[in-house]
């Protein structure tokens, strides 16, 4: 019994043997041809698909993610480039304003500077009504500040106006530029080439040309592109010298002689906003 045994044991270590023989000769063998097992084949097969499809989604989320924040800065950005601009465009229309006000506060400082026989209120335009906007204008003084009716009123570089209507604390100011029918007239002169005047009076305004027409002239005689063009003083409500402009076009009659005059005023009378009133010392 004890020899049997002992075969047995002989036996199953030899089996063991071989077959430890066999598999590293096995092994050796697919090393040399460089073969990988198909077990293992497939497998790495199933993880390459199985690491795509999980890698797939999350490149796409980590893609999209990139995206969104790209475009969340880019709006932000824009929204502060837009409201640069809007700045920009304030401070520009701001200081274009002021410029504008600057020049033409500088040209009532002339103005008062060459007015020596006059004493002349500062106003400012308080309201100018779109239904009547070449005629009258509301400014902020009264006659609380010694403001009566018919005073004369400039702005630019000569007269504009005149007051129509005198309250405590306002006043209303018709414009030279009025068309109004009923409205009453200025009356001009401008000096002729032989050195007479010749006496009209402001019979309409052309708002396209910001030009004002002088009409019912007494006199045919000819005149010079250039004269200058002031109150008359006749009918007594506008005192005389006051310069209205300067003559830019005239129409002539079948002799050559003035039969109406066109005058670029003193003033843009479509944008007037500061003004004097004037009253003799």
């Amino acid at each position: 019994m004890h020899k049997f045994f002992s075969n047995r044991k002989l036996v199953i270590t030899v089996i063991c043997a071989i077959i430890a023989v066999g598999l590293i000769a096995g092994s050796l063998t697919l090393k040399k041809k460089d073969k990988t097992p198909v077990i293992q084949k497939v497998g790495n097969d199933v993880f390459g698909t199985v690491s795509r499809v999980i890698a797939l989604p999350i490149h796409g989320v980590q893609t999209m993610t990139t995206d969104i924040n790209n475009f969340v800065s880019t709006y932000e950005e824009n929204a502060r480039l837009r409201k640069g601009i809007e700045k920009n465009d304030s401070i520009n229309a701001e200081n274009k304003s002021l410029k504008a006000e600057n020049k033409e506060l500088k040209k009532l400082v002339g103005l008062k500077e060459t007015m020596s026989d006059y004493s002349l209120t500062a106003a400012t335009v308080l309201t100018r009504s779109p239904s009547s906007w070449q005629d009258l204008i509301t400014v902020n003084k009264g006659t609380a500040n010694g403001i009566k009716k018919n005073q004369p009123v400039l702005a630019g570089n000569g007269l504009v106006g005149r007051v129509v209507e005198a309250d405590y604390t306002v006043s209303k100011v018709e414009l030279i530029s009025d068309n109004n029918e009923s409205a009453n007239r200025f009356a001009i002169q401008v000096q002729a080439t032989d050195g007479e005047y010749i006496n009209g009076i402001i019979t309409g305004y052309d708002k396209k040309t910001n030009q004002i027409i002088m009409g019912q002239i007494t006199d045919k005689k000819t005149v010079k592109v250039g004269t200058p063009v002031t109150t008359s003083g006749l009918g007594g409500v506008t005192p005389k010298g006051l310069y209205v402009g300067k003559v830019a076009k005239i129409s002539k009659d079948d002799y050559g002689l003035a039969s109406e005059i066109r005058i670029e005023p003193a003033a843009k009378l479509s944008n007037v906003n500061n003004v004097y009133i004037a009253k003799l010392d």
